[in-house]
């Protein structure tokens, strides 16, 4: 391993040794209230529970919509192939750490996963274990602050996350945290559909308060801006999440939408958008 991977894996294990109770208490109610949310929505037991009395559909009902995200999922699954090997890589938010994971089988250097909840976090260390990953290593920590050096992580994935953190503080640590040149790609729900926002709107125990007060739009893109210079925009999913509830009509919405994320303002009315940004170069 390099004299970087070293250092960073031994802040990691310092940052793994802070006592949770003082580390919790130091939290704001903000923050308190999405550790709290995501230790419950990622708890086994809790997810088996729910199916044992049929309240899964309450917590976990927007599931089934997900499993028509096949093209967005393989082209956030290639990015990470494609922007990890040998490179220093972050899970940023990293919730089960599957995204970690890949970049570790990807040849990664060293791929990390941070999360705010510590069910997240043990549940993806178990998972990298399992996989015989020594160079994938997971840890608690506070997204906005996340106590990693400057300058030192090559690659982040940042997928469904930035909607549960204020943006202006998230945007200047990835960008502290960001080596110069390096990537990140955001995949985020995008707020402009009014059918989504109706659906949101119904199903209010699937999110936080915060949550639901902080679906990205277009306009995050240009404060993102003033930290980064704006790489790709790809809209999707304008219209398949339909066959979530009625997979009969996957095919043809899924035709449909290749046309609809290809128009402008059309596309607005995409379900998710993936955005990346990239830290310029030192002159």
């Amino acid at each position: 391993m390099n004299k970087r991977v070293l250092e960073l894996l031994s802040i990691v294990d310092d940052i793994n040794s802070i006592d949770d109770q003082i580390w919790y208490e130091g939290l704001t109610a903000r923050k308190k209230a999405e550790l709290e949310f995501h230790d419950r929505d990622r708890d086994p037991d809790f997810v088996e529970g729910s199916q044992a009395n049929d309240t899964y559909e309450k917590f976990y009902g927007n599931k089934k919509y997900y499993n028509i995200t096949q093209r967005s999922q393989n082209y956030v699954q290639s990015w990470i192939s494609e922007n990890a090997k040998g490179k220093v890589f972050l899970d940023y938010a990293c919730g089960n750490g599957g995204n970690a994971i890949l970049a570790a089988k990807s040849g990664a250097s060293l791929a990390l996963g941070l999360d705010i909840s510590s069910v997240s976090v043990k549940n993806a260390q178990l998972a990298a274990d399992n996989s015989n990953l020594e160079k994938c290593k997971f840890f608690q920590a506070d997204a906005e602050n996340t106590k990693l050096p400057d300058n030192s992580i090559d690659t982040i994935i940042c997928s469904g996350m930035l909607h549960h953190l204020d943006l202006s503080y998230a945007f200047p640590e990835l960008r502290r945290i960001l080596k110069p040149g390096g990537k990140l790609l955001a995949v985020e729900a995008l707020d402009y559909n009014p059918l989504i926002k109706i659906y949101r709107i119904l199903t209010p125990e699937m999110r936080t308060e915060w949550e639901k007060a902080h679906i990205l739009n277009l306009n995050d893109l240009k404060f993102a801006e003033r930290f980064f210079s704006l790489g790709q925009i790809k809209y999707w999913h304008v219209l398949g999440y339909i066959a979530g509830k009625f997979p009969i009509l996957r095919k043809p919405t899924d035709l449909l939408d290749r046309f609809l994320e290809a128009t402008p303002l059309l596309n607005r009315m995409a379900w998710m958008f993936t955005f990346e940004l990239i830290k310029k170069e030192d002159k």
